[in-house]
């Protein structure tokens, strides 16, 4: 199946979380999730919580507020099953856990099975160049005709902590029941260097079949593993367009950006991000398209209004 070859393609570096992150707690916290403050009127006020959705919402995949096409796990046997690889055995318990105890309190469709077949897989290394060749080589022979134009896109980029990429499915309802192997797949990259040909290059993005993200060890030593955890879980529910905009509502995705000045930055997942995933994932995503943007600024809104 497309996961394992995918996986097996990747070269992993086992890499020590003591060492790699300075600032790890003696203890593995717990995943429980806990609601985070609301938000100030401030970071409401204008047009910040438009602002908020359109640096969350893919807004380079077909920029409209009112179509429902924004990327999403559908649920069925395309519901998320995480896999944590290259720290101690516990911290890579610890994120997988993490993300399933998210992904569960958002509404976002979790296999039930903690021994499922993986489909999100986040790989720490102090190499992440060398752990992302395979998944590139797998891509050139997946898609021979598209490649050229892709390549460019999903290159990797030592400017960020982590790097990756969303596969993605087309089919609607139909994936409800489908392996993803038999599927007919797209490749989009985290944190994308747009193109004028961006939705031709990287094709349909309406449903998440399998996210890879790659973490690179020495540029996250000092954060503690909850709060990489988090970044790591918005990153794997959501297509997040980028990883340094700095809106007046915080984000997990603030966290490593140079845009923030004095701002404090946040460490675990914000009242904005919940809010964002929960009305993404409101409804029964395996029946129909995503919400429209407009419907998940609304649907926000009311969750901050206490409506």
């Amino acid at each position: 199946m497309i996961e394992r070859m995918v996986l097996a393609a990747v070269v992993v570096t086992m890499a020590c979380l003591a060492s790699a992150l300075a600032g790890a707690p003696p203890e593995i916290p717990d995943v429980t999730v806990t609601v985070p403050r609301p938000p100030t009127d401030q970071e409401l006020a204008g047009d910040s919580l438009r602002q908020f959705v359109v640096h969350h919402a893919t807004v380079h995949y077909v920029n409209t507020g009112v179509r429902g096409n924004l990327a999403h796990w559908r649920g069925g046997r395309q519901s998320i099953c995480p896999l944590t690889l290259g720290l101690d055995p516990g911290y890579n318990a610890f994120v997988t856990a993490r993300l399933r105890a998210l992904a569960a309190y958002v509404g976002a469709p979790v296999q039930s099975d903690p021994q499922c077949k993986d489909n999100v897989q986040i790989l720490f290394t102090t190499n992440p160049q060398e752990t992302m060749k395979g998944v590139v080589k797998w891509a050139s022979v997946y898609f021979p005709h598209r490649y050229g134009a892709m390549r460019r896109l999903i290159e990797y980029r030592n400017d960020q902590a982590i790097n990756g990429w969303y596969i993605t499915t087309s089919g609607g309802a139909r994936a409800l029941n489908a392996d993803v192997g038999l599927e007919r797949l797209n490749l989009a990259p985290l944190w994308p260097r747009i193109t004028p040909n961006w939705s031709n290059d990287v094709g349909d993005m309406s449903g998440i079949g399998i996210v890879i993200l790659v973490v690179d060890t020495t540029k996250v030593a000092g954060y503690a593993i909850g709060t990489i955890a988090d970044y790591a879980a918005v990153l794997a529910l959501s297509v997040a367009q980028s990883p340094d905009h700095c809106d007046a509502l915080p984000s997990i995705l603030d966290l490593m950006s140079s845009s923030c000045g004095t701002r404090e930055p946040p460490n675990g997942i914000t009242a904005g991000d919940l809010a964002f995933l929960k009305a993404l994932y409101y409804r029964n995503t395996g029946l129909g398209s995503s919400p429209p943007r407009d419907e998940i600024q609304d649907n926000m809104l009311r969750q901050f209004k206490g409506g």
